[in-house]
């Protein structure tokens, strides 16, 4: 990594370049160019402290793999919504439901001006699907479910993800309502995908990085759970193996047992 942003990053008022931001820190761990020194500076010292954090970030993308290849092909599902989109990596979700079935339609939604600067990335999809970007927070699910309907079917089954994002809802009630109101308007046969910071693994050393993230990043976030994050799937089907880590569910075998959990906890539920 250099000190200089990318040639790609364009500067702008609404881009607050004096304040790290999720997005932007996820995608400097991720080895993407799309960040500003004080993104780097940030990711680095959270990185310092939890030098884990990098292969979270890289595990947070095998899991959207394993997921949304499940859901596109297990469960047959043909239409996504990804709320918290962050910025275009490899493996974006249309990429990966589309190899699975080309019909797939997938909406992102995520309000970071950088995220949206380079949202036509985003949407090379195939011709036999279809893929959208909306800007809108994902606090107001009436609103994106209502632009969502401009390419979703909203009587048939969608599967909404949120990865590496509700931990940034830190009010459990708040998180809770937001995640019921969205899958109260998708109908029977929808899904829900969730992974989240714990500190089941490495405790103190993980909250360490969620408080210096709290005083140094935005927006803020909180840890929680097993058991709470199992609570937010309270109307739904957990699919197996449930809420673990997401090295743990269903990873391709190896000759080597079962691999090592961290401190990102996830979950797939259906709606019956």
């Amino acid at each position: 990594m250099t000190d200089d942003p990318s040639p790609s990053l364009q500067s702008s008022a609404e881009i607050d370049t004096t304040v790290s931001q999720s997005a932007r820190v996820w995608d400097y761990w991720l080895g993407g160019k799309d960040n500003y020194p004080v993104d780097r500076e940030v990711g680095d010292r959270i990185a310092a402290m939890f030098p884990d954090i990098v292969e979270h970030a890289r595990m947070d993308r095998v899991f959207l793999g394993r997921a949304v290849r499940y859901l596109a092909g297990e469960a047959e599902v043909r239409q996504f919504l990804d709320i918290g989109t962050g910025l275009p990596t490899v493996d974006n979700t249309h990429e990966v439901a589309q190899r699975v079935a080309p019909e797939s339609r997938i909406v992102y939604v995520d309000n970071d001006p950088l995220v949206l600067a380079h949202a036509r990335a985003l949407l090379t999809s195939t011709p036999e699907g279809a893929t959208d970007y909306i800007d809108i927070d994902m606090h107001d699910p009436r609103e994106i479910v209502k632009a969502a309907a401009r390419t979703l079917d909203l009587t048939k089954p969608i599967a909404v993800t949120m990865l590496g994002v509700l931990w940034h809802i830190v009010d459990d009630d708040e998180a809770q309502a937001v995640i019921d109101q969205y899958m109260d308007a998708l109908p029977s046969g929808s899904y829900l995908a969730i992974a989240h910071p714990t500190i089941e693994v490495t405790g103190e050393r993980m909250l360490e990085a969620i408080r210096y993230w709290n005083e140094f990043g935005t927006p803020p976030g909180t840890h929680r759970t097993p058991g709470q994050l199992a609570a937010f799937f309270h109307r739904l089907e957990l699919v197996e193996p449930g809420v673990v880590s997401c090295t743990r569910w269903r990873p391709e075998a190896t000759p080597f047992g079962e691999p090592a959990e961290m401190d990102l906890f996830c979950a797939v539920g259906r709606k019956p």
